[in-house]
């Protein structure tokens, strides 16, 4: 449709973005295209420069929608125990969230349960984490009022801006960038931006960017496997409107009777284990580009659990949803050795997880021998 596409020299640590994937579960595809729109014909140099422009500058439209994020790995349903926010929840089926944005410092996201919802609220220098299922309100400290969800407890949601920023970050590795077709999503007509890996390594076909034709923000990236005719994770708006949301979206005051805290880190993320469970955990990455992966610490128990036996691994009762982890993928880890040790091989269609049995997580959309290579660089 474009002839103006160049292949374009482009590091996208996807792996960051997939990491946790590893142990989702399957689930619906988001349904956004509606319809074959026309805009104007842009490059694909065109419309990355000028979309990377307008998010760095910070000036980007009021607006608010209902986001739906989904993982179909190719992996049986896992029933997730604990907080909805945590990253494995997040990455298990499909999960929505709801967003306003107001400004750099007026932003909300929420992201309902069954029976309850979790809230992270910016508003001035006000920021606040609501969780209705634990009556708990925690004013975070520190967190500046840039709107990023960087710099608030909410890390672990993904949203298409997030995703696409992530896909877009340049470190390395060959990437071909072209324009696809045009695509309807949330009602919107938006362009298609198609990065394809060429690292042997990648377990990745391509990612495929929705920019929004006006606005050129992001409305939906897709993440397609090698082999495979639908995307393995996607993220992406439901419904979206681009106009100033009301002033009360963003005011928040502990319910009557709520538990008021004040922390850096809310306590949902610490786990039974606490805060040093979290900081021993702190992930690095090994490699560029596609075949970047992420190196972290296994919380003890879990080690534990796992070198006791995969059939019947014990619970680690976290928040986090480790349950999930422990009783369901580990079943199907595979035993494996060589000279960076041993341990247990989790695969999917887009992500392969090496559990070590030194107590390391080694993840990454990329083959197992990626992994083992990465593993051995203690």
């Amino acid at each position: 449709m474009r002839n103006g596409a160049r292949a374009v020299k482009w590091g996208v640590p996807i792996a960051a973005v997939a990491v946790v994937a590893g142990v989702a579960a399957a689930g619906p595809v988001i349904a956004a295209v509606q319809g074959d729109p026309s805009l104007p014909d842009r490059t694909a140099r065109e419309l990355v420069a000028d979309a990377t422009r307008k998010w760095q500058s910070g000036q980007l439209p009021p607006m608010s929608g209902t986001i739906v994020q989904t993982a179909s790995l190719g992996l049986p349903t896992l029933p997730v125990a604990g907080d909805v926010t945590s990253p494995i929840a997040l990455l298990a089926g499909s999960h929505q969230a709801k967003v306003w944005y107001g400004g750099p410092a007026k932003v909300r996201l929420m992201v309902p349960g069954e029976m309850s919802e979790t809230d992270l609220i910016v508003n001035g220098d006000q920021v606040w984490w609501w969780n209705s299922a634990a009556n708990t309100a925690t004013r975070v400290k520190g967190a500046p009022p840039d709107g990023k969800p960087e710099a608030t407890p909410y890390a672990s949601a993904i949203t298409p801006q997030q995703a696409a920023e992530e896909a877009l970050r340049a470190a390395g590795g060959d990437t071909e960038i072209t324009v696809g077709k045009d695509a309807t999503v949330a009602g919107r007509a938006a362009y298609e931006v198609v990065l394809t890996p060429k690292d042997a390594g990648s377990l990745i076909k391509d990612v495929r960017v929705a920019l929004d034709g006006e606005t050129l923000l992001p409305l939906r990236v897709q993440v397609y496997a090698k082999g495979t005719a639908e995307p393995a994770f996607e993220v992406g708006f439901d419904s979206v409107t681009f106009s100033p949301p009301a002033p009360e979206n963003f005011a928040f005051t502990p319910p009557l009777g709520a538990k008021v805290e004040e922390s850096t880190v809310p306590s949902f993320a610490h786990g039974p284990h606490g805060k040093d469970a979290i900081e021993n955990a702190a992930p690095r990455v090994v490699g560029d580009g596609w075949d970047r992966v992420v190196v972290a610490s296994v919380p003890e128990r879990l080690t534990q659990d796992m070198a006791a036996t995969a059939d019947k691994a014990e619970s680690w009762r976290g928040s986090n949803g480790v349950t999930s982890l422990t009783d369901g993928l580990l079943k199907s880890a595979t035993p494996v050795r060589g000279e960076w040790g041993s341990g247990r091989l989790i695969r999917t269609k887009l992500v392969s997880v090496l559990l070590t049995d030194d107590g390391r997580l080694v993840a990454g959309a990329v083959t197992p021998e990626v992994l083992y290579a990465a593993a051995a660089q203690k």
